[in-house]
């Protein structure tokens, strides 16, 4: 799979790719419980797309690092697709 084909309520989504920039992380409030989020564009040979990276994982993913996504999944946000890893989702820095 690469990330050309990802579209929104794609599932399964097995990938390795580059980041090329993570956006600045904010905090949200969700059920209560305070979240950092930030988000990473990433890239490969086909294209990019945004990667939602949640707490631990902002602090593991650099620019220009090689990742491997499994078991992500495509949502919509504001019109534009984004991968997401989701509760089942892994990520290993390359």
């Amino acid at each position: 799979m690469n990330i050309s084909e990802l579209k929104p309520g794609t599932g399964s989504v097995n990938i390795e790719a580059e980041v090329v920039s993570i956006d600045s992380e904010r905090e949200i409030n969700k059920y209560g419980r305070k979240l950092r989020v930030a988000n990473a564009t990433i890239k490969d040979e086909s294209g990019s797309i945004t990667l939602v990276l949640w707490n631990d994982q902002i602090d593991t993913v650099k620019a220009g690092a090689k990742i491997k996504i499994e078991n992500g999944y495509v949502n919509e946000w504001q019109g534009a697709p984004q991968l997401t890893l989701g509760k089942f989702g892994k990520l290993t820095v390359l």
